[in-house]
């Protein structure tokens, strides 16, 4: 059985724009959608409660903060698993749109998202 996910991009709250690819309650363990991050813009520290996440960067350059550790830069075509439960956020440091997709397992459902803040 399939579920249709409305693929309308839309600004979330984290301080990037979404389009969901994949989303749907038929197959609980994974979604995938497309981030996209403006130039010079940084995404709020926020954590996923029990989702692990992983970036694949597409387009755009810019430095992914996991937990406590040093900036690491991206850049398109490389990948970072961000473990359930922990702090992230990512920061486009290029002059294009910086997108990626979000690949969360199990599948990413809002009230998982914690912003941390508040």
């Amino acid at each position: 059985m399939r579920e249709q996910t409305e693929n309308k991009e839309f600004y979330f709250r984290e301080g990037c724009f979404i389009t969901e690819l994949y989303n749907t309650t038929h197959d609980p363990a994974c979604s995938v959608a497309q981030a996209r991050v403006l130039p010079g813009t940084t995404t709020r520290w926020h954590s996923l409660d029990g989702i692990i996440e992983r970036y694949l960067l597409l387009q755009g350059q810019g430095e992914v903060e996991i937990g406590n550790g040093a900036p690491a830069t991206m850049k398109s075509g490389d990948t970072v698993m961000i473990p359930a439960g922990t702090r992230q956020r990512i920061r486009n440091t290029g002059k294009e749109d910086l997108v990626f997709l979000a690949v969360c397992t199990p599948r990413f459902t809002e009230d998982r998202y914690k912003d941390l803040e508040q």
